[in-house]
């Protein structure tokens, strides 16, 4: 009998396979034992490694104090994790459009992300920001990009969270509390959040936007703000996400961001704030990297540790003040345009990750983010990633399922040990806020960031499809690719000229005015911010008006002069 034409194929190609190489795939072993961060581990654990373990003092219950196993006593069986996606494309209409898609589309929680000019504190008309407007976020310069952005959302029943880090979350704040309030709201009944961590934000690029004594200003003038008048609204996500971005190991992402938050936290006690007012709305948005146990142990160790340091450094009296709040976003540096369809599966599994840690809130990558901006397609696909994982998995009915594992309690043992190590180092170099004048923290971000690198390029770290698994380069995106229209940018840009052309004049430069009174006698910004935000203030002449009493530029860029002289 003749072989047919599949038969002959089939024949064909398995003439070409080199068997060698065949075998030494099926015998192919993990070439390290090591973590992520590069900690070696054991080929198995076992009760002897917990011997010496006090379950009620080193771990607890969900629920209890240190809080190792979770917040919640029932955590997911109570609520589950809300679910976003981060959504800021083009102008404020574009991005009200696709957060209300992502929301229709089962979202449980609403994210917006600036864009780079705004997080500079750039108006649209600027002439750096003008071929940037909308490319990489959402540009809000006025009150009435905010109205369009909030658009008929009931900003009562929605936790909305706004991505806004650095020193422009101050006029964030001001902006989305203007609006509410023209819209009739109680701003105390408000819930969502703010970024608002502008001094990590210098580490993402920003630097000229974010000295360090005027992110602390601005950045403890929102939380003093919302403590007071907002006491839902959670005024900070610390952000660890973006410093493990950098290269930097799990252990060190817990000590340098809670470093940071201690920038913040000694600054409100100095304003005479007691812990236990402001406390129990801190918050941290928290990476979750391709190391599977090494995440759900770091997220572990990170509340354990914060619990402890606010009892025992602070004097923390209310057990939500213990409580280590937190978001995640995937890993956006462990994706990449290599065969992109392989980061939806690096992104479920981080995720996963996520959910076992006991995470609050969650973002999930789109798998297009290293070639674009997230298209509609890749915000489904993120979305029902997480759907998934709370409606079929089964890994929301218990409270920490991987609690008591040999293995994931000595990891995270093991990240709390190092974590520490690491705090200690801060702490003798003279805190953290010294470690950013020194430039200390910058020299451990090249070093660690060029280890990392290292280690890829010499094969120790295998990512398929970069230096394992490769294949030709793809010539196209699967699902598209996201664009923005050039109307768009063009739109807002003179949209902001007519603002600034037909506003009342009289009553900005009163507004103006008195926001500078206000800094210059050391009172907190944000009540003058929402007054001039209601007198068509913008977002540059907010922040332009504050740099210039704390001796700084007016621009950050140096090229445009204050209009209020």
């Amino acid at each position: 009998m003749s072989q047919g034409p599949i038969s002959r194929s089939i024949a064909d190609k398995s003439s070409e396979v080199n068997w060698d190489d065949y075998l030494k795939s099926y015998y192919e072993k993990p070439q390290s034992g090591r973590t992520w961060s590069g900690y070696e581990l054991k080929e198995i654990y076992t009760p002897e490694d917990r011997a010496g373990e006090n379950y009620k003092q080193d771990v607890g219950d969900a629920g209890d104090y240190p809080f190792t196993r979770g917040i919640h006593r029932n955590m997911f069986r109570g609520r589950f994790w809300t679910r976003r996606e981060v959504v800021g494309i083009g102008s404020p209409a574009d991005t009200h459009q696709r957060a209300a898609f992502c929301f229709e589309q089962g979202g449980s929680g609403l994210n917006t992300i600036a864009d780079v000019t705004y997080e500079m504190g750039l108006d649209p008309d600027h002439p750096w920001a003008q071929q940037e407007v909308g490319l990489t976020g959402v540009n809000i310069s006025s009150i009435k990009d905010m109205e369009i952005l909030v658009g008929d959302i009931p900003l009562d029943k929605v936790s909305w969270s706004l991505i806004t880090a650095s020193t422009a979350a101050a006029p964030t704040m001001a902006q989305y509390v203007a609006v509410a309030q023209q819209k009739g709201y109680d701003i105390a009944g408000l819930r969502g959040s703010i970024q608002n961590d502008p001094v990590h934000f210098r580490y993402c690029g920003f630097r000229p936007a974010c000295p360090l004594d005027l992110s602390i200003k601005l950045g403890c003038d929102v939380m003093e703000f919302c403590a007071r008048s907002m006491p839902k609204w959670h005024y900070t996500t610390v952000n660890t996400y973006d410093l493990r971005e950098q290269g930097i190991t799990a252990p060190q992402e817990v000590a340098f961001g809670f470093g940071i938050a201690m920038c913040y936290v000694d600054e409100l006690i100095r304003r005479g704030l007691n812990i236990d007012e402001f406390a129990p709305r801190f918050a941290f948005y928290v990476s979750c990297h391709v190391d599977f146990f090494e995440e759900i142990a770091k997220i572990r160790a990170a509340r354990r540790i914060w619990a402890r340091l606010m009892k025992e450094k602070y004097g923390a009296k209310d057990p939500r003040s213990m409580q280590f709040r937190f978001a995640v976003h995937t890993a956006g540096c462990s994706l990449i345009p290599q065969q992109p369809l392989n980061n939806i599966v690096r992104i479920a599994y981080q995720a996963l990750a996520a959910v076992l840690g006991g995470v609050q809130s969650l973002h999930c990558c789109s798998y297009d983010e290293p070639m674009c901006l997230p298209t509609e397609k890749g915000h489904v696909q993120a979305l029902r990633t997480q759907q998934i994982l709370a409606y079929e998995t089964g890994v929301t009915n218990v409270a920490d399922p991987l609690g008591g594992s040999y293995f994931i309690e000595s990891l995270t043992d093991k990240i709390e040990e190092e974590a520490q190590k690491v705090m200690q180092e801060v702490e003798e170099v003279g805190g953290m806020e010294e470690a950013i004048r020194s430039e200390w923290l910058d020299r451990r971000f090249e070093l660690e960031a060029v280890k990392r690198q290292k280690e890829v390029d010499n094969g120790e770290k295998l990512i398929v499809g970069v230096n394992i698994f490769t294949s030709e380069a793809e010539t196209c995106t699967p699902l598209g690719v996201q664009r923005i229209a050039e109307q768009s940018a063009r739109r807002q840009i003179q949209d902001v000229i007519e603002l600034k052309r037909t506003r009342d004049k009289a009553r900005l430069n009163e507004a103006i005015e008195r926001l500078r009174e206000d800094v210059l006698q050391g009172k907190n910004s944000i009540p003058a911010m929402i007054e001039a935000t209601k007198a068509s203030a913008t977002t540059a002449e907010l922040l332009g008006t504050v740099r210039e009493v704390y001796g700084y530029q007016y621009d950050p860029m140096g090229i445009i002069e204050s209009p209020f002289r």
